[in-house]
């Protein structure tokens, strides 16, 4: 933590501002890139969310207030642009969000960076068929291994909600599995 304050002080100077924002950008890119791609499945997608993340955090890191740790507050930042860059992209091509998931999974045997299997494919079907929320719940809690303590801080929820949501997503993904 002493560390985290450390950098946010140099992220906030004007002097030291630049290469406490690289450091930043080693620490944190491979992990918010992941974060990203479970949202909007597709790499060149994922690359173009994380870059609007990492202006936004640069932009705004003068208005982060502390009250969370500095990964949450970029966590949220890149949910919130994940989330928007999915709305944006299902309104221009005049698909309902759900319609557009299905067309990103679609997409997904195309896309030279995805490395999964027929098995991880039907897993993200599955996912996709899950509300929003659920959604990111499952992917922060099964993909990532994000504890429900900071998921709470990212999503801005209690943790018991995010709880009864993993549980309620896990038994939704596994009828999904077992019955399709």
């Amino acid at each position: 933590m002493e560390q985290e304050q450390e950098l946010i002080t140099r992220l906030i100077s004007q002097d030291t501002k630049d290469s406490a924002f690289r450091e930043l950008l080693q620490l944190y890119k491979e992990r918010l890139y992941w974060h990203i791609r479970h949202i909007v499945k597709s790499h060149d997608d994922a690359d173009d969310v994380l870059q609007n993340t990492f202006i936004k955090v640069y932009k705004s890191i003068d208005k982060f207030k502390g009250d969370s740790k500095l990964y949450s507050w970029m966590y949220r930042i890149a949910t919130n642009e994940s989330i928007t860059h999915l709305n944006r992209n299902a309104k221009r091509m005049q698909l309902s969000s759900e319609a557009y998931q299905e067309y990103s999974i679609t997409n997904l045997k195309a896309d030279v960076y995805f490395e999964g299997d027929e098995i991880q494919l039907k897993l993200q079907k599955a996912i996709a068929t899950l509300p929003e929320k659920q959604q990111l719940v499952f992917n922060m809690k099964y993909f990532e291994d994000i504890k429900y303590k900071d998921m709470a801080e990212i999503l801005d929820t209690s943790e018991g909600a995010l709880k009864a949501s993993y549980h309620i997503a896990v038994k939704k993904i596994e009828a999904y599995l077992t019955h399709d």
